[in-house]
């Protein structure tokens, strides 16, 4: 099992930056693969990023190709997202989330998610 806990959230600008930070307990973190998600008021819970349990696999929803970068230090047991160029429509509650597998594909569901950081994005 795995517990994840998001930080970094915050009130920017747009076209600003931040960086979300999922740290996550136990000692077999480089076992997951992991993802970010996010959800905007009213609207349902979107997938944002993936990345493979290796980092060197990622995956990216065509909203944040260009501008979102994920990685992760399993050294750290941590996961990151930089968001670069951020708009008013990124503005959402972030989720970091597990999914106990080495494959470098994404999943259909992932079994652990975090409490969410919220990121608000003024124009």
């Amino acid at each position: 099992q795995v517990q994840l806990v998001e930080s970094g959230g915050g009130l920017v600008q747009a076209g600003g930056s931040l960086r979300l930070s999922c740290a996550a307990s136990g000692r077999t973190f480089s076992s997951y693969r992991m993802g970010w998600f996010r959800q905007a008021p009213g609207k349902e819970r979107e997938f944002v990023a993936h990345v493979s349990w290796s980092g060197l696999t990622t995956y990216y929803a065509d909203a944040v190709k260009g501008r979102f970068i994920i990685f992760r230090e399993n050294a750290k047991n941590m996961l990151y997202l930089q968001m670069n160029s951020l708009k008013p429509e990124d503005t959402a509650v972030y989720y970091c989330a597990a999914d106990l597998s080495r494959s470098a594909s994404i999943p259909t569901s992932y079994t652990y998610w975090g409490q969410g950081t919220q990121v608000t994005v003024s124009s």
